[in-house]
């Protein structure tokens, strides 16, 4: 019998509310002794930390750096080795765009290139309007190539999504993405033999766009990465019984959030409107993914100071969340994103479980090192999942 199985004998219908407050990239490394969470003052947090559970959980395996969308997954219940997403359909979906059954989409960065060398991965963050104006530019100079229909759409900042239309597109594809600045443009390869037109349309858009950029400053070539088609999951809804709903402001967060069934509510910028928009429906769902993403953009910057202050900035806004009276609170993050390694890592993530039903232990702060002292110990993400469901008396007893 599997989890799957398991979960459609136990899951129950309750009034108990869930709150899930994902605080992306949070995890670190020491500098001078100690992570971006230990340099950080953080009394709302270290408080909860005394009269909750806590422990580290890896997303996917010890020492596997994950994406967001599998670390993700695996929060949300979802064995992220077996649901495969490309990161594609999550940003596809959160910003709105339709993906039928012959399309492929795909997340885009525009990117700074001196020479055939990638200088600068996110083109220094370029506003969301010159985003906009590149896009457009690109939409009309760049016509269907071998019969398929391309398409961008702008996201945030540097961001934007990329839409193949046609016949017999396969996303076997790698990624078209050096992954690191001062490296050379890098094309896209089929990692399955269907694949090979399809990479020979993304390498022809990859030129042509390169060469219609060519006298931008910073955007003047594209990245692309995570090829997708559109996937099917079960829903939330099916699996755990939940109505849940997603608070999230960065498109990919938000597509993921719809992938698994989950309702995305309106929500402003700032950190407070993240709990301004739980306020105003807490009523109304009974599970809620919060997402927080300064950590995580401050950590892929490489800038400890920043990435502390935004800790700090989330800190601050916990007793509301707390005043919302959620029967299960849970903080933690996605992945770690250590800003000496400006990056995502394989390092564990802190986890902590305040709930009635919880019992502390020992762990004083909310930090890496103190979280590891805690009862749950070190744990696969995925089982966050059933760790909430079970302290908002939502599992019934399995078997005789």
């Amino acid at each position: 019998m599997d989890w799957d199985t398991v979960l459609s004998e136990v899951c129950i219908e309750t009034p108990s509310k869930i709150v899930l407050f994902v605080m992306d990239g949070v995890g670190g490394l020491p500098v001078e002794g100690k992570t971006e969470l230990e340099s950080a003052q953080t009394p709302h947090l270290d408080k909860l930390a005394k009269s909750s559970v806590c422990g580290l959980t890896d997303p996917v395996f010890m020492g596997v750096t994950p994406g967001s969308g599998p670390a993700h997954l695996a929060l949300f219940g979802y064995d992220p080795t077996r649901y495969l997403l490309g990161r594609g359909i999550l940003e596809a979906l959160g910003i709105g765009v339709s993906v039928g059954e012959k399309d492929l989409v795909a997340r885009g960065n525009f990117a700074t290139l001196q020479g055939e060398v990638v200088v600068d991965r996110r083109a220094g963050r370029i506003p969301t309007e010159e985003n906009e104006k590149l896009c457009r530019k690109l939409n009309e100079a760049i016509h269907p190539i071998q019969g398929a229909d391309i398409s961008l759409f702008p996201g945030k900042e540097h961001r934007f999504v990329l839409k193949v239309s046609g016949d017999g597109l396969s996303d076997s594809l790698t990624d078209a993405d050096p992954q690191k600045e001062n490296k050379p443009r890098t094309y896209t390869t089929a990692t399955a033999k269907e694949a090979e037109p399809t990479a020979a349309i993304i390498n022809a858009f990859l030129d042509q766009a390169t060469r219609v950029l060519s006298g931008t400053p910073k955007a003047n070539t594209v990245l692309l990465r995570g090829f997708s088609k559109h996937p099917s999951l079960p829903t939330m809804r099916r699996r755990f019984k939940l109505k849940p709903a997603a608070i999230a402001n960065y498109p990919m967060y938000k597509g993921l959030a719809k992938l698994v069934g989950m309702e995305v509510v309106p929500v402003g910028q700032e950190p407070e409107d993240l709990v301004k928009a739980l306020e105003k429906n807490i009523s109304a769902y009974d599970f809620f993914y919060v997402h927080y993403k300064k950590t995580d953009a401050a950590g892929e910057d490489g800038n400890f100071i920043e990435k502390t202050k935004a800790i700090e900035e989330a800190d601050r806004i916990i007793p509301r969340i707390l005043a919302c009276h959620p029967d299960v609170l849970v903080v933690t993050s996605d992945h770690s994103t250590p800003s000496v390694m400006k990056g995502h890592s394989w390092h564990p993530n802190p986890f902590l479980l305040y709930a009635r039903t919880a019992f502390p232990d020992s762990a004083a702060r909310f930090t890496e090192r103190e979280c590891a002292h805690g009862f749950l110990g070190r744990f696969p993400a995925v089982y966050a999942m059933p760790l909430m469901l079970a302290h908002a008396e939502k599992m019934k007893k399995f078997g005789a």
